[in-house]
């Protein structure tokens, strides 16, 4: 049985009012090999090789057709949508016909976005039966983006580097909304923030004026 998490936003207006939303508990993930063995029980007339061969070429296709451009739907499942954005070692482009070639250079697939289909979105709701797991109370920042960002660069003027986790405490925002936050920082080149390092090595530094 599946658990729902009560969670309460507070004051996000000033008014006082808290805002309820609710998320599902997720317990492990399913890997490829056991889901595989779901699709070729007996019975199915599918064998376990026949399926991974199927799943594997289905996202190479999926690759291959985002890449050229492409949203892929795929009925009683999705929509599949490439999403772009920088480089990881590339500043943010410069609106300039000249540059038309170095900037597209610079802009890479670093993301897809998928949106379900409500068949299944009808489907997973009829396999679940909820009961209450808990509670929180998520704090939101008291401080607005613009000040948020003075915070980030004061610390960086007196900090090396500032890690995601240096940033949410700083400003009391979640890891996740700190995280996006910083990216959007980053790509701005007025904030005067940028990153080094890749992957769980990725922290924020000054930027250097060129």
């Amino acid at each position: 049985m599946a658990e729902y998490i009560k969670q309460e936003m507070n004051d996000l207006d000033g008014s006082g009012k808290r805002r309820t939303f609710y998320r599902m508990k997720t317990y492990q993930r399913i890997n490829m090999r056991e889901f595989v063995s779901e699709l070729a029980q007996p019975g199915s007339g599918l064998s376990e090789g026949s399926v991974l061969h199927v799943l594997s070429n289905m996202a190479e296709k999926l690759a291959f057709y985002m890449g050229q451009g492409y949203t892929v739907t795929i009925d009683g499942v999705g929509t599949f949508k490439p999403a772009l954005g920088l480089s990881q070692d590339k500043e943010t482009d410069i609106t300039d016909d000249d540059n038309s070639e170095r900037n597209a250079r610079s802009i890479e697939v670093n993301g897809v976005n998928f949106r379900a289909s409500q068949e299944l979105i009808r489907r997973t709701n009829r396999h679940c039966n909820l009961k209450r797991g808990g509670s929180n109370v998520l704090h939101h920042s008291r401080y607005t983006e613009e000040e948020r960002l003075a915070l980030a660069q004061q610390y960086l003027s007196t900090h090396t580097l500032m890690r995601i986790a240096d940033y949410a405490q700083l400003t009391g925002l979640s890891r996740t909304t700190a995280t996006r936050e910083l990216q959007r920082f980053r790509q701005d080149p007025n904030s005067g923030i940028t990153i080094s390092g890749m992957g769980t090595n990725k922290v924020y530094v000054k930027r250097k004026n060129e």
